[in-house]
C-alpha cells in the first residue's frame, strides 16, 4: 500500500494541528531506530512533521498502530502516519532530517531535495562526515550537521527502543551563525539537550574516532560493547583506531571537540611512547576510561553488524574507510583502520563470521603495523576476573566516573541486554594485562 503526502495548505498527516500555520514544516527521512524515535517525539509534541520511509513494512506498521517507543524518556505509543511518496503538490519543508544509514544518505537527499524550501535546510544525522556529500546536492547554505549522542534500535517494524539518553550538537560546516540552527535546536530539545556549535568539524571528527572503534570492532567481534571491551586486547585495538583517526584530523587542521563535554579524544589518543610501551600510567588510565565506557554502554551493538545481518551494505567506508582515504591524501599512515575496514568488508561478503576469536586474530596480525609490542605467546580471550578488593587510584576513578556519565556517542542499533550478561562495572582494567 502506498501513501502519498499531497498536502497543499493543510497540516501534514502526522501533525496534531496544534501549531500555527507559520510553524516550520519538518520531514524525517528514514524510520529506522533514530528516525522513528525522532518522528515519534516530534509528532507527540504537536509539530508539523511528516515521516517518510520507502519500506512498506515499516510504513504499514506505523500507519496501523503508530510509533511504539520504549526506553529512555519514552513517549509510549504515538499515533502517527508514515508516507512512502511525496506528491507533486506537497508543500515545501523547512527542515529535512536525514535519518538513513550513511550508504543511503545521498540517494535519500536526492529523492526529497525538490521538496526542500529555498530557505530550508537538510540535516545530516548520520555517523561519518556526510555533510560535504549532501552540500553537493542541497547546497552549502542548506546543509546542516547533527551529531547524535544517544542510542536507539528498531526492535521490529514500528517498534523502537531508546537505549541511552543524550541529545544533539548542531552546526554548519563553515561554522557560521545561523538563526535556523537555533530554531531547530528549540524543536529538538523535546528529544534531548541540544547545543549549537561553531566547530561542527571538531564534533564530527571526535564522534568519527569513536565510531571507527566501537561500531567497526563490534562488527568484527559480533557482540555487545560491554562484553567486548572487557578484553584488554579489544580496548587496545580501539585506542589504536582512535589514535589514527585523531592523527588524520590534526593533519587536516581540525580542532577536536570533547564528546558530551567530557571525553577528550586528544587525550585518549596514544602517544608515541605509549604505542610502543609494555605498560605505563597513561596506558592504564586510557584503558580504564575505555573499560568504563564499555560498562556504561554495555547494551550497545554495532549498527554495521545489524546492517550486514539484514543484507544491507555496512557503512565502513564512511567510517574507517573515510579515515584511510583522507589519511592517504595527507600522507598519514592508517594501517589499523585499513585492516579493520578489510575485515568488515570480508564479513559483509560472507567470507568470515564475526567472533571474538576473529577479533583476536586481527589484533595479533596488526601488532607490527601498530608499532606495538608483540602479543603474548598464549593470549587469553576469556573475560577478566572480578575486580580486586582494593580501590583504584583517584585519577582512574575520576576517569571512569566521567566516562560513565557521558551520553552515548557511538552505536545506534542496540537491542536489549541479555538478563545473563555480566556487568562490565564488575571488571577491572588491572586484571587483564597481557595485551597492553
Amino acid at each position: 500500500m502506498s501513501f502519498i503526502d499531497s498536502s497543499a495548505g493543510e497540516a501534514a498527516p502526522s501533525s496534531s494541528g496544534s501549531r500555527g500555520a507559520s510553524a516550520p514544516r519538518l520531514l524525517v527521512v528514514g524510520c529506522g531506530g533514530i528516525g522513528g524515535i525522532i518522528a515519534a517525539h516530534l509528532v507527540e509534541q504537536g509539530h508539523d512533521v511528516t515521516a517518510f520511509t520507502t519500506n512498506p513494512i515499516i510504513a504499514d506498521a506505523i500507519n496501523a498502530v503508530g510509533f511504539r517507543v520504549r526506553g529512555e524518556a519514552s513517549p509510549g505509543t504515538v499515533r502517527g502516519r508514515a508516507v512512502r511518496e511525496l506528491g507533486p503538490d506537497t508543500r515545501p519543508f523547512d527542515y529535512v532530517l536525514l535519518a538513513t544509514q550513511p550508504p543511503q544518505v545521498e540517494e535519500a537527499a536526492r529523492s526529497v531535495v525538490a521538496h526542500l524550501a529555498p530557505t530550508g535546510a537538510m540535516i545530516c544525522l548520520q555517523n561519518g562526515l556526510c555533510e560535504e556529500r549532501i552540500a553537493r546536492i542541497a547546497g552549502p547554505e542548506r546543509t546542516f550537521g547533527g551529531v547524535i549522542a544517544w542510542g536507539a534500535s528498531m526492535v521490529e517494524p514500528g517498534v523502537y527502543d531508546r537505549t541511552s539518553s543524550g541529545g544533539f550538537v548542531l552546526g554548519r560546516l563553515d561554522g557560521a551563525s545561523d538563526p535556523r540552527l537555533h530554531e531547530l535546536a528549540r524543536i529538538l530539545e523535546a528529544i534531548g539537550p541540544t547545543t549549537v556549535t561553531d566547530n561542527l568539524a571538531g564534533a564530527r571528527w571526535s564522534k568519527l574516532a569513536i565510531n571507527c572503534a566501537i561500531s567497526s570492532l563490534g562488527t568484527v567481534g559480533g557482540d555487545r560493547l560491554g562484553a567486548l571491551l572487557r578484553h584488554r586486547f579489544v580496548r587496545r585495538l580501539a585506542l589504536e583506531v582512535m589514535t589514527e583517526t585523531v592523527q588524520v584530523s590534526r593533519a587536516a587542521g581540525v580542532r577536536l571537540e570533547k564528546v558530551a563535554g567530557t571525553l577528550d579524544l586528544d587525550w585518549v589518543a596514544l602517544t608515541d611512547a605509549e604505542r610502543s610501551a609494555v605498560g605505563s600510567p597513561g596506558l592504564f588510565a586510557k584503558h580504564a576510561l575505555v573499560l568504563a565506557v564499555g560498562a556504561r554502554y554495555r547494551r550497545m551493538r554495532s549498527s554495521m553488524l545489524a546492517a550486514i545481518e539484514r543484507g544491507r551494505p555496512p557503512a565502513v567506508d564512511f567510517l574507517n574507510g573515510e579515515v584511510v582515504t583522507r589519511g592517504a591524501a595527507l600522507d598519514i599512515a592508517t594501517p589499523i583502520n585499513a585492516a579493520v575496514r578489510e575485515e568488515v568488508l570480508a564479513i559483509a561478503a560472507r567470507q568470515r563470521k564475526p567472533s571474538l576469536s576473529l577479533l583476536r586474530a586481527l589484533f595479533d596480525r596488526t601488532r607490527e603495523l601498530a608499532g606495538a609490542p608483540p602479543p603474548a605467546a598464549a593470549p587469553s580471550t576469556r573475560p577478566p576476573p572480578a575486580a580486586a578488593p582494593h580501590e583504584p587510584s583517584a585519577a582512574v576513578a575520576d576517569t571512569q566516573e566521567a566516562a560513565l556519565h557521558a551520553p552515548s556517542a557511538a552505536v545506534v542499533d542496540a537491542p536489549a541486554a541479555s538478563p545473563h550478561e555480566p556487568s562490565g562495572a564488575a571488571t577491572d582494567a588491572r586484571s587483564d594485562r597481557e595485551d597492553v
